[in-house]
């Protein structure tokens, strides 16, 4: 699995269905959620080149089978928030468990200190993916849960 940055462009590719040689996108990728966040991107001048959107690209036959991205580069406090999905055949094999942790590492690398996500409460494989990348739930809201995690001890 490999975490691929969407550059503006390829976001407004990816929002316009206009995929190339190379893209090689699952079918069902992207979600529908995610396409507001694709076309502020592919609005964007310049996005930070580290707490931006991904492609999660499956290595086993090089599809985008998802995405992960951060809602921006950290607070004041060295916060980030994350967020990712897999395409529903893509889900199950560990990918996005590697994707999260891919991601926490870059974070820290880039001078994030704490991750924090949140998930539907009823989503219990979103809930173990987190877990297993070491976050514990610091809150509920509603049908939410609000996770967090140091990242200096990765």
């Amino acid at each position: 699995m490999t975490l691929e940055p969407i550059s503006p462009a390829l976001a407004q590719r990816i929002v316009d269905r206009t995929e190339i040689p190379g893209d090689d996108w699952h079918p069902e990728y992207p979600f529908v959620d995610e396409l507001d966040p694709l076309r502020s991107l592919a609005r964007s001048t310049a996005p930070h080149p580290v707490f931006t959107m991904y492609l999660v690209r499956r290595s086993s036959d090089g599809l985008a089978v998802g995405g992960l991205g951060f809602f921006g580069p950290p607070d004041s406090n060295g916060r980030v928030e994350l967020g990712y999905g897999l395409v529903p055949g893509a889900r199950g094999a560990g990918l996005a468990k590697q994707a999260v942790g891919l991601a926490l590492r870059m974070a820290r690398d880039a001078g994030a200190t704490v991750a924090a996500a949140d998930t539907e409460a009823d989503n219990l494989a979103s809930r173990r993916v987190l877990a297993a990348n070491g976050f514990l739930e610091v809150a509920r809201r509603g049908g939410l849960v609000l996770v967090e995690r140091p990242l200096g001890e990765l």
